[in-house]
């Protein structure tokens, strides 16, 4: 086997969340061997130098597959941020299973990870290669979130609601995503409930137990209001396929596991408010109206200011509920914008997870597939993500 001289390629370098990827291995970890990739030759030598940053440039567009296995083949890991992920990802991912690159990405993207799951969890399960999409703000704090609470639980558990607050501007890859779904011709099992999970991995009481209606409520427990949340759609799916994978490896939550998630308020006028404001976001998505507003909205590649960035912040809560009936809270916050300044920090961690000795990891050393943030980091990146600055209690 070629010995791969680079630990992390950012592809994707000079789009927002790419080139602050970039900004926070070489901050943080100036010993890591890494390099930078994409289409535009001009654009990723002024990220260099931007950040007084020597390293090698890989040309490679998201269609190039003999692009992409240079970088495959000259590296551990990949870290994408090059979104739509079904417009550039796809490639990229048989690149790595084809040149055992283990890979990261930041994708919300859940029917093009469906897709995924058909072409390479087999052999990427193999291969002993862990592929883990939806390592940014979709779907860390829900999946590794939901993986510390069960774990710090200890004890065999019946349900798990999460509730999100934050506060930041969505991303112009995830706006873009938003409106380019409508016009792609999906098969509806693509957005089910269990849409990520493996076969024969849902019990009929989960079925039977799983909703993903949430309406706006007063939260006893809480003490708060709680409303539907912008990404449950993508999370809860993420959150689900994680058990699923950890319940094949004897590691599960519970046999029943149920998964619930909802953004929740101090005051009931801004549940009712931003709810409403969703609904007509949606309203906008799908229907002929998006051809208006899509271009008054952020690009994939634009971004707020740092001021904006650095006065942002989420925070989860996660009702856990034993099979006894017992229930604790637990939670896991942190401070900076969401859709930036945290997903880029969640997504270089998870790929600097995959770089130290792989038996600490979930499943152990030859383990791998298209996994999750739960399923394939686990108390690793529980760890790394204590360690700067982002708090699990």
């Amino acid at each position: 086997m070629i010995e791969k001289k680079l630990d992390i390629v950012v592809y994707g370098a000079t789009g927002f969340t790419g080139s602050l990827c970039v900004k926070y291995l070489k901050e943080n970890y100036p010993s890591i061997q890494i390099a930078i990739g994409g289409r535009n030759q001009k654009k990723l030598q002024s990220v260099l130098d931007k950040y007084s940053l020597d390293c090698k440039i890989f040309i490679a567009d998201g269609d190039d597959s003999a692009a992409l296995d240079k970088i495959t083949r000259a590296t551990k890991v990949v870290l994408s941020t090059a979104g739509p992920f079904h417009r550039y990802g796809s490639k990229m991912v048989a690149s790595c299973v084809k040149n055992s690159t283990h890979y990261v990405d930041i994708t919300g993207e859940n029917f093009w990870v469906r897709e995924m799951i058909v072409k390479h969890h087999e052999e990427a399960k193999q291969k002993g290669l862990r592929i883990i999409p939806a390592c940014g703000y979709d779907s860390i704090p829900s999946d590794l979130g939901a993986f510390f609470a069960a774990k710090s639980f200890g004890s065999p558990i019946k349900s798990i609601f999460a509730y999100h607050t934050w506060k930041g501007e969505a991303s112009g890859g995830t706006i873009e995503t938003m409106f380019a779904i409508r016009d792609l011709k999906l098969d509806r099992s693509a957005f089910g409930a269990f849409a990520l999970n493996p076969k024969n991995s849902i019990t009929e009481t989960q079925k039977k137990l799983t909703s993903d209606k949430v309406s706006v409520e007063k939260n006893k427990t809480l003490k708060a209001w709680t409303g539907p949340f912008v990404m449950a759609m993508a999370n809860t799916r993420v959150v689900r396929r994680g058990a699923a994978l950890l319940a094949e490896e004897n590691n599960g939550y519970g046999k029943d596991f149920v998964y619930k998630e909802s953004a929740y308020y101090s005051k009931k006028r801004s549940a009712y408010i931003t709810t409403f404001m969703l609904y007509i976001i949606m309203g906008v998505v799908v229907t002929p109206l998006r051809k208006i507003v899509r271009p008054l909205l952020k690009q994939p590649g634009q971004g707020p200011s740092q001021k904006v960035m650095d006065g942002g912040f989420f925070k989860c809560k996660f009702l856990v509920t034993g099979e006894d009936g017992s229930e604790k809270i637990y939670s896991m916050k942190g401070s900076g914008d969401p859709g930036y300044k945290v997903t880029s920090k969640f997504v270089c961690e998870s790929a600097l997870s995959l770089l130290g000795d792989q038996k600490n990891l979930p499943g152990g050393s030859d383990y791998g597939g298209i996994l999750t943030s739960s399923s394939g980091l686990g108390h690793v990146l529980v760890d790394r993500l204590k360690n700067v600055g982002i708090v699990f209690e």
